[in-house]
Formats: structure tokens, C-alpha cells, sequence
């Protein structure tokens, strides 16, 4: 059950077949990425000194060495700690603390950043660049065969904002992301040999995660040159690659549909494009659909259940015959194959269709927990159900549509920004008393970060030290694009700050 057998199944199957792809210009096929992947492996092993278990972490923007280090690490029987290549420095050194990696793989324009990371990691990792003589070294020499694990043998330890102001790693099992890829065939889309992914999201993320069951079919992994999203040059890749998927943030659809270039375009070879990671405006997906056709479908899921709660297939977006066609845009879809989704009330009991509860998930592709922290997973996977603190109401048909987010989740550009992470900076302010922060709904990014903040008596706090601030502690993406000063923040009879007139009171106002 090791994720690295899907690459030796390609390389035996298909080993003339392309692999990988950086923009237009192939790098390697799958025989070849097999026999670089193998020799890394064992590499990692020899040089390094790490044994079955020990963790890995990547950081690294879109590359295609990004490939080698996921399945060297699954070949080798290591746990990959893929690590968002925007995080400041000091969330990137609190992840490779906790996650205990032993060793950081990076590209080179990220070396620096992991060196000043490591620093602050309770234990200092070593860092291999993709682009150093070691790195090739490694690559070149020789390998065997993947190491055997146990399914329920941590694959990928995902980190997720949380709402304490520190990530918790999801521990996702080997078991977990073979049930996502299967979930992809039977709910998402199909592929075949000679199809392609164009990897224009974080491959720390989502479109990583999609690397596999693109993998388990033979497909071309591309690479942009930009190693990002950018609507030109994916217009310009589609027709140079075959059958292209490309998993989107609803923010980056809208602008790819938005974008002056994309009614000339030749979509010809665009086969699917799956969005997820936060809400998509109905008036986007339609303009979507008017633009690319009946091409899109829509995942949700969490880190603790990749990819994997529901899906709206083509099909369903394609329906409009169907008396609630436009309910069903508006939703997130029906239960994947291999999970089972329910609504339920505050004492977990399970709601009738159509009443709002909290969205509850279970099956094999539920995480085993949060890494080393016992309390928080007995909290989320209590009663054997992922507590996924959405809030959504389920119709007679079994579509799923989100209400609302318990956690306060802001999804900006498909990046999670938590609220408390960035009020916890804020109060460290001198000149601030207290902080709330909302997502503000933004026509191109999805929502922006937006905070009210109460200076303190006397004080007069600036947005550009407020913004200092920020840059210092956190990611660029978290830190507000706006800030309100006021006098006090709306509260309840308990004490606690209502959001929902926070948000109200910005719906009234002009931007």
C-alpha cells in the first residue's frame, strides 16, 4: 500500500510516456522520473540516516523537483511535510519544530528562507537543494525497490491553519490518499494515458495532492515556468499539452474567465478544470460555463479529508434541464463514493434534509488525527465522525450546500487565512486594545482580510506599522488589506465580538 507503487506502475506500463513537464519543454518521463525517484530514496536514507516514519518536509515552489522529493519520501517509507512556499519564515520554522523533520528538501530561491526557518525549530533539520550537486548526485546513483509500509502509515502530514493561532498537522495515512484517488475516478473526472495536470495552484496543497491519481494513470504533471498561476501563460500551455486538468481556486477561475484573452484562446485541449477551496459565486460559475463549457466540476474537502467530502460532477453542471439546476450550482455537491456525509445538531444527532447543522464526514479517507495532539483529535473525530465546523443543510437528493463556516475561515485567493492567527499579531501591538478581523467579499480574490481594531486610550495606531507588524509575524497573504479604527466592537451579553454585525456593517458601506 506505498504511494511510490503508482509511480512504479506508470514507469513499467508507460516508461516512454511524458512525466513531467516544465512549461512546453519536457524534463522527464516516467521511466525516468522512476529511476531518479528510486536513487533519492535511497539517498535520503544512506546520507541522511533516516529510518521508516521520520519526517520530511518540502518547501518548495511549484518545480519539477517537487515530484522527485514527494515520491522519493513515499518510496523511501518517509512521511512528506509539504510546507506553503508563501509562509513567513517563523510559521515555517513552528512546522518543521513540530513536525520534528529531520531533513527540509527546497529549491534554491527557498534555501535561505528554510536556513532562517530551521533556526527556529526546536531541532535544526539538514536542507537539500533541488538545484545542488548533492541533489543530482543523489539522483544519479542507485536505488531498489519502494520500501514496504503499513496502509495506516503516516503519507502526508498536512498542516492547516488553526483557529488557536498555530497549525495542526493532519495526519493522512497512505490508507487516506489511495481512497482520494479512487474517490477521483468515481466522482471527479476520468483520465487516461496522455492526459495532463497543469499545476498552476501550490503543489503543497490541492494540486499536489492531485499529482496522484494523475500519477496512477500515466498523465503529464506540467509545470508552469512561472511556477504560478498566471492566465497568460495557461492559455498559452493548453493547447501544447493534452487533455488538461487543472485544479483552481473559484478566485483563479474567475479571473481566468475574466481575462481579455480568454475569448480568443484555444480551449480545445482544456478538459477539466476542478475548483474547490472556498465558495464560488454563481454568477462566476456561469460565466465560467459560458466561456470554457460544460468543463468544470467542484470538490469540497478539508486537510482532514482531502479533496474528499463531495463533489459536483460535469454532469451535474451540465444538467439544466433539471428543475434545480441552479440550486445545485450553488451547491457543493453529493457525497464522494468512499465517505459517508451528514448534517447534524449540536448533540451530533443526525438532521432531516433541508435543516441547517453541522457538516459531519466519515470513511477511509478521514485523517487518523492531528499529530501530537491527542485532545484536538479526540475533539474533531469524536463519535467516529470528522467534525468539520462547516455549517450546511443537505436537500432530498443528498446536495450539500455550505451556510456558513463555524471556524470563521477566511479564504482569500484559495489560501486560508484564520481570523484569531492574525488578531493574535495585531494585539501585539503597543497601541491596540482589541482586534477582530473578518474576510471582506472581494469580486477577484473571493474575500479579503479586513480588521477592526480599538486603539487603546490616548493611542492612534497607524495602518502601515499595523501592516510592519503583520510582515513580520506572518505570512504577506494574512496581513489585512483594510483597517477600521472604531471605539468599541459590537458584543454579546457573554462578552463575545459579533462578527456577523462586523460583516453587516461593512455590506453597508461603500469600499
Amino acid at each position: 500500500m506505498n504511494l511510490a507503487t503508482l509511480l512504479v506502475r506508470a514507469a513499467r506500463l508507460h516508461p516512454a510516456r511524458m512525466a513531467v513537464a516544465l512549461g512546453t519543454a519536457p524534463v522527464l518521463d516516467h521511466a525516468a522520473l522512476a529511476r531518479r525517484t528510486a536513487a533519492l530514496a535511497s539517498g535520503l536514507r544512506d546520507r541522511f540516516g533516516l529510518a521508516t516514519g521520520d519526517r520530511v518536509a518540502i518547501l518548495m515552489k511549484n518545480h519539477p523537483a517537487y515530484l522527485e522529493a514527494l515520491f522519493a519520501c513515499w518510496w523511501a517509507g518517509l512521511a512528506a511535510v509539504p510546507v506553503n512556499a508563501k509562509l513567513h519564515a517563523r510559521e515555517i520554522g513552528y512546522i518543521l519544530g513540530h513536525s520534528e523533520a529531520r531533513l527540509c528538501l527546497v529549491t534554491d530561491d527557498l534555501a535561505e528562507t528554510a536556513a532562517d526557518a530551521a533556526r527556529d525549530a526546536d531541532a535544526a533539520p539538514a536542507i537539500l537543494a533541488a538545484g545542488s550537486k548533492d541533489w543530482q548526485s543523489l539522483c544519479g546513483g542507485e536505488g531498489g525497490e519502494p520500501v514496504e509500509i503499513a496502509p495506516d502509515d503516516l503519507a502526508w502530514l498536512f498542516y492547516t491553519s488553526g483557529t488557536t493561532g498555530r497549525p495542526k498537522g493532519a495526519m493522512l495515512t497512505h490508507r487516506n490518499l489511495f481512497a482520494m484517488t479512487a474517490c477521483y475516478f468515481m466522482d471527479v473526472d476520468r483520465i487516461a494515458p496522455g492526459d495532463s495536470i497543469l499545476h498552476a495552484a501550490p503543489l503543497s496543497h490541492g494540486s499536489g495532492l492531485y499529482v496522484l491519481p494523475h500519477m496512477a494513470k500515466a498523465a503529464t504533471q506540467v509545470i508552469p515556468e512561472s511556477g504560478g498561476f498566471d492566465p497568460a501563460e495557461i492559455f498559452d500551455l493548453l493547447p501544447r499539452h493534452g487533455g488538461v486538468t487543472i485544479f483552481a481556486a473559484p478566485t483563479m477561475v474567475h479571473r481566468l474567465a475574466e481575462s481579455p484573452l480568454a475569448a480568443a484562446a484555444d480551449t480545445a485541449n482544456l478538459k477539466t478544470i476542478v475548483y474547490g477551496g472556498g465558495p464560488m459565486y454563481l454568477a462566476d460559475c456561469r460565466r465560467a460555463m459560458a466561456i470554457f463549457g460544460d468543463k468544470l466540476a467542484q470538490i469540497y474537502g478539508q486537510g482532514e479529508s482531502p479533496m474528499t467530502i463531495t463533489a459536483l460532477s460535469q454532469a451535474h453542471h451540465a444538467d439544466r434541464a433539471h428543475p434545480r439546476h441552479e440550486a445545485r450550482l450553488a451547491s457543493v455537491g453529493v457525497a464522494q463514493s468512499l465517505v459517508e456525509v451528514r448534517i447534524a445538531d449540536a448533540a451530533d444527532r443526525a438532521l432531516p434534509p433541508d435543516e441547517a447543522g453541522e457538516v459531519l464526514v466519515r470513511g477511509d479517507t478521514v485523517m487518523a488525527g492531528y499529530w501530537r495532539d491527542p485532545e484536538a483529535t479526540a475533539e474533531a473525530l469524536r463519535g467516529g465522525w470528522l467534525h468539520t465546523g462547516d455549517v450546511g443543510r443537505m436537500d432530498g437528493d443528498g446536495f450539500l450546500t455550505l451556510m456558513d463556516r463555524s471556524k470563521d475561515l477566511i479564504i482569500s485567493g484559495g489560501a486560508n487565512v484564520y481570523p484569531r492567527e492574525v488578531e493574535e499579531v495585531l494585539l501585539a501591538h503597543d497601541e491596540v486594545a482589541e482586534v477582530s478581523v473578518i474576510g471582506r467579499p472581494d469580486p477577484d480574490w473571493g474575500e479579503t482580510v479586513f480588521a477592526f481594531v480599538v486603539a487603546k486610550p490616548g493611542a492612534a495606531p497607524a495602518p502601515e506599522d499595523l501592516d510592519r507588524l503583520c510582515l513580520e509575524r506572518i505570512a504577506r497573504f494574512k496581513r489585512p488589506k483594510g483597517y477600521r479604527i472604531v471605539d468599541a466592537l459590537p458584543k454579546n451579553n457573554y462578552g463575545k465580538v459579533l462578527k456577523t454585525a462586523l460583516r453587516e456593517r461593512l455590506a453597508e458601506e461603500p469600499e
